[in-house]
């Protein structure tokens, strides 16, 4: 799986919402139907949400894959916890999982919490450059739709980035390893499915950003999730304890990942414009004060993942009542053997916007696309399809597209008597 964000051709009616909602201008229209640029896209979900035709869908792996596998683990993320309603003991939907079919369950808190302990020890260290300086602020790895935006808009951040792991990712390893030692399966039979609360995390399952295969084996929605799971509670007798504390479950709220690094001087930014915005002000260097930004590209974090059920201020009401009859935490950082919780190599930027090859040939495309977003006029209203005028010019230059898909290039043309074709007779001329 390349990308979990999909376009139903038969909804589509080709609007422009999804357009100017896109943070990376990875959508046009054409011909009257939406194009999902592939290279382009970081699966943040944000299409998803704006499309009013539900045009866009999220593809996740589905439920009967878990007979692929002799033993299978469910990694729920701490979002779940805030799914449901009159939910007094988190171990009911540990004990849930178990009912739907699942052999074993692995909190994905449980991971934040290490990654967490782990990260205390010093942000200073793990910005730390060959010539001795640091890069501040460290920005949180741990929302994948972030990383991608950076490594394709803001390829000057790339060293800020913060080089832990994600919290599924090392639940997916240390859940697997475990299961080995206690079942004596090869590492292959054991499946391992991560409970996912948006579109990015669920491309980055299979497609992951930092690591160089995947760990874990499938990505299950959470809205299914949570309709298999509400009969299954039901039936839990004697839940298992939470393995997890406040800390770790409160990684699923914007600023969760943020206070449990104990410190002071740290922010939290939830929502793509406002990721945006403040990754421009770092690029500037106008945050050199402050030492970890933790960005999410949902509103209110995790929580507001679109394949979430609950409304994100409704769900952080649900976990901060779980938090407050919750230890601080139960998990600290113990190295393991032949185990790393942090990249095994070095993130590179995402080439997108390569106009060519060849460099005389790129600079050559760059004036021409300048030339005519000159003559373009800048209103940016993305009737012709593309998200603004600049990106209009590309499209235009690179073969994709038509100076006079611009309607108000054509009132001018119209205006001067010139001849218009609409697309359907450029052709056939």
């Amino acid at each position: 799986m390349i990308h979990s964000v999909t376009l139903d051709n038969s909804k589509c009616r080709g609007c422009t919402a999804c357009i100017k909602r896109c943070p990376t201008e990875a959508i046009r229209v054409r011909n009257g139907k939406a194009i999902i640029l592939s290279d382009h896209c970081i699966d943040c979900g944000e299409c998803v949400r704006a499309c009013p035709h539900h045009a866009k869908k999220v593809v996740c792996d589905a439920w009967d894959r878990l007979s692929d596998f002799d033993y299978t683990i469910a990694l729920p993320a701490p979002t779940l916890y805030g799914q449901f309603r009159n939910l007094d003991d988190a171990g009911a939907i540990l004990q849930g999982f178990t009912e739907i079919g699942f052999d074993e369950v692995y909190e994905v808190a449980r991971a934040a919490e290490i990654l967490s302990d782990h990260a205390r020890r010093g942000i200073q260290q793990r910005a730390q450059k060959p010539d001795g300086s640091v890069n501040l602020p460290v920005i949180s790895s741990a929302c994948p739709a972030c990383v991608r935006l950076v490594l394709q808009r803001f390829p000057k951040l790339i060293g800020n980035i913060d080089t832990h792991l994600a919290p599924s990712e090392l639940a997916a390893i240390r859940a697997r390893a475990d299961a080995v030692r206690k079942t004596g399966l090869p590492p292959d039979r054991i499946g391992v499915f991560f409970i996912t609360p948006c579109p990015a995390k669920m491309t980055a399952a299979h497609n992951p950003v930092s690591l160089p295969a995947p760990v874990i084996d499938g990505a299950l929605s959470m809205t299914e999730a949570y309709l298999r799971l509400l009969p299954a509670m039901k039936r839990a007798d004697a839940p298992p304890p939470v393995t997890a504390g406040l800390m770790g479950i409160g990684w699923a709220v914007s600023g969760g990942e943020g206070k449990a690094l104990l410190g002071e001087r740290y922010i939290s930014v939830d929502g793509i414009p406002n990721v945006i915005s403040v990754l421009e002000d770092i690029e500037d260097g106008k945050l050199t004060d402050i030492e970890f930004v933790e960005v999410g590209a949902c509103t209110q974090g995790c929580l507001g993942g679109c394949l979430t059920v609950e409304n994100p201020y409704v769900a952080k009401t649900r976990i901060r009542a779980l938090q407050k009859y919750m230890p601080v935490s139960q998990n600290r950082y113990e190295p393991r053997q032949d185990e790393s919780i942090l990249f095994p190599g070095r993130l590179e930027p995402t080439s997108t916007w390569q106009l060519d090859t060849d460099m005389a040939a790129a600079m050559a495309k760059h004036n021409k696309i300048e030339e005519l977003a000159a003559r373009l006029p800048g209103l940016d209203c993305s009737s012709c399809g593309a998200p603004c005028c600049h990106a209009l010019a590309e499209d235009v230059i690179l073969g994709t597209a038509e100076e006079e898909d611009c309607i108000f290039r054509v009132r001018e043309l119209l205006e001067r008597g010139g001849e218009y074709l609409p697309p359907p007779f450029r052709e056939a001329k």
